[in-house]
């Protein structure tokens, strides 16, 4: 267990040796949080957000401090990950928000985001990150943005443009975190006939 404060929201988590950084948020997940919430144009009544591959819950507990647990959505592979999701969600008073069981998006039937938000398994090949950014794509209401977080660049600045049309990237602590913006629904399927 641990006590995290992001932007003077202090926040605990309980966690397991096998979570994904189990001692502390991480750098890369904090940039990622730092660039998604300085977006104030899309954090407004309504908003609603998505924490693809959740883990224990930092990005979605911390999200639903800010923008209502009733706004939230958390999703992860793993059962003792959506487990200990649900335990951090109670202990940090928004026990609101909507966890679920999912392969990416395979089980995941809510659309219409505003954020999508994902700290995807890099370290692999890049299965998993392409599913994410084209099912997120078409999850996402116009004008809402993907951020994901990793330290590799380049096939994840092609995938994002190639899919959105372009993307931010800014690096902090040597993690690049990527902002994608959903202009238009059709985009992507013109860009195949181009």
């Amino acid at each position: 267990m641990f006590t995290e404060t992001i932007n003077g929201i202090s926040l605990t988590f309980e966690t397991a040796d096998t979570s994904f950084s189990p001692l502390g948020a991480d750098l890369g997940t904090l940039a990622m949080l730092s660039a998604a919430f300085s977006e104030n144009a899309v954090i407004n009544a309504g908003a609603t957000l998505l924490d693809l591959g959740c883990g224990y819950g930092l990005v979605g507990v911390y999200a639903a401090k800010l923008i209502g647990a009733e706004n939230i959505v958390m999703s992860d592979v793993c059962e003792d990950s959506v487990a200990l999701a649900r335990k951090n969600a109670d202990l940090n008073n928004v026990g609101g928000v909507k966890i679920i069981q999912s392969d990416g998006f395979r089980d995941i039937r809510d659309s219409g985001f505003s954020l999508i938000l994902s700290n995807p398994p890099y370290h692999t090949d890049f299965s998993v990150a392409k599913h994410f950014i084209e099912k997120g794509f078409n999850r996402l209401v116009i004008g809402g943005k993907m951020f994901m977080v990793t330290k590799r660049r380049d096939w994840y600045k092609n995938k994002l443009s190639s899919v959105f049309g372009g993307v931010r990237i800014t690096e902090t602590d040597g993690y690049y975190v990527f902002c994608a913006e959903k202009r238009n629904a059709n985009y992507a399927k013109r860009r195949k006939h181009d």
